[in-house]
This record gives structure tokens, sequence and C-alpha cells, in this order.
């Protein structure tokens, strides 16, 4: 394990309407800060969601996105979400209220853990799977369709799973985690790529990794 999960960050063009959909949804609570992110917080640090307030709506579709448990699609709905393909799959594939995509698992019983999984588009599943179980510990589970890592240590999700897809990566990700690590360059020599350095406005890393998926990396 070269890095530790630290928290998830979602891009808005209104981060307290996407907050508070996404705190209703996951459990979560909802934080308006004077800096002018809106902040989410759980049982655990593991659990925070950042939003942070961008210009730029959303124009293609996510290559990472989330899934939740749910005790029924009608909630989620009422939250201001809509519905993409409801008939297809077990689960419901919906827009939250910013149309990005979300997938819902309707549950008997919901789990206190509401957020169930991070699904990430990728080229070579496998790789990526490998790539980011290095990183973040965890164990490689093989499915019928890409590969996902299970058990990372702290995540508040039990899957980040990756998915095969024919069309590469064309923007910035509205969705991306951030981890804690001792050195960045231990990630660079890892394969990842050094994307914005810290200066005035940051103090945190932006790196991509092998497929070109963003990720902040603070230095614990």
């Amino acid at each position: 394990m070269i890095a530790t999960w630290r928290d998830l960050s979602i891009d808005a063009t209104d981060n307290v309407r996407l907050g508070r959909f996404w705190a209703d949804t996951l459990g979560l609570d909802l934080e308006k800060r004077e800096d002018g992110l809106v902040m989410l917080t759980g049982p655990t640090p593991q659990s925070t969601i950042w939003l942070d307030e961008v210009p730029e709506p959303l124009t293609a579709k996510q290559r990472v996105h989330l899934d939740v448990h749910a005790g029924s699609v009608e909630e989620v709905l009422a939250r201001g979400a809509t519905p993409l393909e409801v008939d297809r799959f077990d689960w419901k594939v919906l827009r939250d209220p910013e149309g990005g995509e979300l997938c819902v698992f309707v549950r008997d019983e919901v789990p206190e853990q509401r957020l169930y999984e991070i699904v990430v588009d990728a080229h070579d599943t496998r790789a990526q799977a490998a790539w980011w179980a290095d990183v973040l510990g965890g164990r490689i589970e093989e499915g019928s369709d890409g590969e996902a890592v299970e058990a990372i240590p702290g995540a508040p999700f039990e899957f980040l799973a990756f998915e095969p897809v024919p069309e590469p990566k064309t923007v910035k990700n509205r969705i991306h985690w951030d981890v804690d690590v001792a050195d960045v360059r231990l990630l660079v020599e890892h394969g990842a790529t050094i994307v914005r350095e810290p200066d005035d406005e940051i103090s945190w890393t932006v790196l991509a990794d092998p497929e070109g998926n963003e990720f902040c990396a603070f230095v614990d």
C-alpha cells in the first residue's frame, strides 16, 4: 500500500443544491463553508465529500460515478434526480440534479453506509484495478464485466470498480478522490503523472493515474 484513502470530491455548478442531494442520498451532514466549499461529513473522516463550485456544466458522460444503496428509487427521484435507464438492469440508472449518472440499488434493509461503490470507466480494467490496489491496498475481485478493488483500508464503500468502455477520456473528471501519502514521489514512481504541483493557491498535488483520471495527494 502506497497511500491511504482520504476523501471524495465532486464538482458542481451549484454546490449547495448538489450537496444537499448527495447529503440526503448518502445520509451525510452538510456544511456550507466560508471559502465557498460545501462539506459533507459522516461517521469517519474518510466519509467526507467536498463539493467544489465550478463554472463548467456537465457536457459528457461521467467516467466516474457513484452507486448507492436506497430504500426506493422514488425517494432518490424526489430529491431531484431524473430517470435515465430504469428497466434494463436490476439496478436503476438515474441522473443527479446536474445530470451526472448514478446507479441506485434498492434494498429491503438499507445499510448505514449508503455509498455502495465508486465506478470508473477504463480501457484496461485489470491494469487499473491492479494499479489502485497497489496504491490503496485491498483485494482485486474479478467480475464478468471488469474488475474491482475491495476491502480498501478506511474506505467508506465496498468496491472501487472498473468497467470497460471503448471511448477515451476527453474532459476533466467531475468526481475524484484524494489520498494521503508520505511522499508524492512514491506515486510518481508507481506510474502517476503530476498535473499540478502545490502553489500559492493549493497545498496538495494533483496527479493522474495511468489512464488519466485525476486525483489529489496530500502529504501526511
